[in-house]
């Protein structure tokens, strides 16, 4: 009876055009975070025991491919939850998006081999793609844009909360040998299971906002072209590096992909108002601009930030797990300037300016990260960990608002999802970009190290040093040095396998640490760059006055006045 009573007064509120109460919107918002969170914590709590699932699944050199089958999938998978949302109701979509992500991790968790794993995985990102992008469109749907952002700080503290539970969750999962008669690992999947059985509960009982129809053609030309268009993209932006950028296989990718983007734009053209991604979107400059901004945004992001954990762990020598601790900084700059941000929103109705500041902050923390060496104190890198994330706690929502309001209410889901696939997109190819600085610039920068005076009288006193000698590790490694080994072999070692470092004596390490940092450095120059072109563009980023209404009021008042006349 109670839930009964629930679903009627926030049908009954939606009908008659109130605004939900701030209880029945966080009720509402339990259940969006909740389905946010499978997502989030699933990408980082695999990725931490990745190393224990393939070794137990015989397949280390396949685990790649787990991670291409999962990023394809959902980002594919995320304009058309976009499309299909403004058409049957983000309600339905939303359910269906759990539903399938919960089968994925079902059957992930039973996989036999990693060729399984890897279309398990597939499986699973076909519903994660839906569950970032519908949860921030429910949430343009329920509250009014001047509102909207003292609620999104709620959705990036989930992806902050996440990145420090991941690997931690992960690091446990991999290292327990059994749980309940299972291998450990595999409850880094069935661990889905409780958390989104509590989303499926909100969801069903708290989340009713009325669905106005928008009877049209599905664009299945448009669905099959997007493969065809970003499948070839993401698998040379995630193997290129091993294939070789300018190899054959990845020739032929940049063709498949470029004859599929111009076959999307065609298909998209001809369908017109009913395509996936609507062309008429980009009329808007302020969507056109922020979804550009967005793409960079994301390259210069996604790129850099994952040279910080990597950094931690084969430098500053911790584990995969205090690595995650260690990230609390940029949480907490994040958690900071959105609550700050919104708030400021919420009175003032501005929202430009954190545009321009995030990117402001975001160039000034990766500039500063520049100074970054071997024996820079964690102290000192939390610096620059808090000011990327007080950049990136503005930038987020802002673009995300920037895309809401360039639109009518009835494709505001087409709107986010496209904002959030560019935005991947993006950052899919900064990863690719950075790895690929990163690791090809390793044979000289561990070269040079190894040439430093002080770090070769070091290994020389260390190759005298009867107690390093003692250890095995430590005459192994002295022996692939002696046998004919160089820097450049070492470093290929570095990029498949890199605990060694742990084993050996810190002098013997040293030049791979400094030689790691020298690296990174060169990829903190060029996220500069990208971000520097973003805070560059954001200040020709047009920024629409903010609605009183939420978008499911405004599609029923012009839905009203469409019947009127």
């Amino acid at each position: 009876m109670a839930r009964a009573a629930r679903k009627e007064a926030a049908m009954a509120a939606a009908q008659s055009g109130e605004q939900m109460t701030h209880r029945q919107i966080i009720l509402v918002l339990i259940g969006l975070m909740s389905g946010m969170f499978l997502s989030a914590l699933d990408q980082s709590v695999v990725g931490s025991a990745m190393r224990t699932i393939a070794d137990d699944l015989k397949g280390l050199e396949l685990q790649a491919w787990v991670t291409t089958a999962y990023l394809i999938t959902s980002t594919i998978a995320t304009p058309i939850y976009g499309k299909l949302g403004d058409i049957f109701g983000r309600r339905r979509l939303f359910i269906i998006a759990i539903s399938i992500f919960l089968l994925g991790s079902v059957l992930c968790g039973f996989a036999l081999d990693m060729y399984q794993l890897a279309a398990y995985r597939a499986v699973q990102g076909i519903g994660a793609g839906g569950l970032f992008s519908l949860a921030i469109t429910v949430l343009a749907d329920i509250v009014p844009p001047r509102e909207r952002a003292r609620y999104q700080g709620m959705f990036l503290a989930v992806f902050g909360t996440s990145s420090v539970l991941g690997p931690v969750v992960g690091g446990l999962f991999a290292s327990a040998d059994q749980i309940l008669w299972i291998n450990g690992w595999r409850w880094v999947f069935l661990i889905n299971l409780p958390v989104g059985a509590v989303a499926l509960f909100m969801v069903v009982t708290f989340l009713h906002v009325p669905h106005i129809p928008k009877p049209q053609k599905i664009d299945w030309w448009g669905a099959v072209t997007i493969i065809l268009a970003v499948v070839p993209l993401l698998l040379v932006a995630e193997n290129g590096n091993d294939w070789g950028w300018t190899s054959t296989m990845s020739i032929a990718m940049y063709a498949v992909g470029g004859s599929g983007i111009i076959a999307f734009i065609l298909a998209e053209r001809a369908a017109g108002d009913t395509a996936l991604l609507p062309l008429k979107l980009f009329k808007s400059s302020a969507f056109s601009m922020s979804t550009v901004v967005g793409v960079i945004i994301g390259f210069g992001m996604f790129g850099g930030m994952m040279t910080l954990p990597l950094l931690l762990q084969l430098v500053n020598g911790a584990s995969p797990t205090e690595s995650g601790f260690m990230m609390l900084p940029m949480v907490a700059g994040l958690m900071t300037a959105t609550v700050v941000s919104g708030q400021v929103t919420r009175k003032t109705g501005e929202y430009k300016i954190f545009l321009v500041i995030g990117t402001f902050l975001m160039l000034v923390g990766y500039v500063y990260m520049i100074s970054y060496n071997a024996h820079m104190a964690y102290w000192q890198i939390a610096i620059g960990m808090v000011i990327i994330g007080l950049g990136l706690g503005q930038l987020m929502q802002t673009l995300t608002l920037v895309s809401q309001q360039s639109v009518p209410a009835s494709e505001v889901g087409v709107a986010t999802s496209s904002a959030t696939f560019f935005r991947q997109m993006g950052g899919t190819l900064g990863v690719a970009v950075f790895i690929s600085i990163l690791f090809n610039s390793l044979a000289s920068t561990i070269g040079d190290a190894f040439k430093d005076k002080k770090i070769s009288a070091d290994l020389l006193a260390a190759a005298q040093d009867p107690t390093v000698l003692a250890n095995p590790a430590n005459v192994e490694f002295l022996k692939s040095m002696s046998g004919g080994g160089d820097a450049a072999a070492l470093g290929d070692k570095l990029k498949t396998d890199s605990s060694f470092l742990s084993e050996i004596d810190p002098r013997l390490a040293e030049p791979f640490k400094v030689g790691f940092a020298n690296s990174a450095v060169q990829v903190f120059i060029w996220a500069s760059v990208v971000v520097a072109v973003a805070f560059v563009m954001s200040f020709f980023v047009k920024a629409p006055a903010l609605r009183d209404t939420s978008a499911s009021q405004e599609a029923r008042e012009a839905a009203a006045a469409a019947s009127a006349h």
